[in-house]
């Protein structure tokens, strides 16, 4: 089974920065995307970015202000927030999608993380 730990969240100021740190483990054949998402109180959960080895992509609403990155070595994806703003208030969950050996078959896993908190005071 895979799992995935997140931890970095918490409370910063407006203006601020915080970095996400997400950690998969397993048995994991291949990773083929790792992403974060986010949801807000009374708000639908909605994509961040991801990344995968072509590269990485966006909201619209984050671009210019958060970096993905991963270290392939140690299964984590990072996400560094910078310039923070009250709207980005919300948990924040890690998505990673693997590819697994299930009973001697390769298949494609979708995961989630636990999610973590990322208040910014006004």
């Amino acid at each position: 089974q895979v799992q995935l730990v997140e931890s970095g969240g918490g409370l910063v100021q407006a203006g601020g920065s915080l970095r996400l740190s997400c950690t998969a483990s397993g048995s994991i054949f291949s990773i083929e995307t790792m992403g974060w998402y986010r949801q807000a109180p009374g708000k639908q959960r909605d994509m961040v970015g991801h990344i995968t080895s072509r590269g990485t992509n966006y909201a619209d609403s984050v671009k210019g202000r958060f970096t993905i990155s991963r270290d392939n070595a140690k299964r984590t994806v990072y996400l560094q927030m910078t310039s923070l703003k009250s709207e980005d208030t919300a948990v924040y969950y890690c998505n990673v999608g693997v590819t697994i050996l299930d009973s001697g078959r390769l298949r494609f896993s979708d995961n989630w993380g636990q999610g973590t908190q990322v208040t910014v005071s006004s």
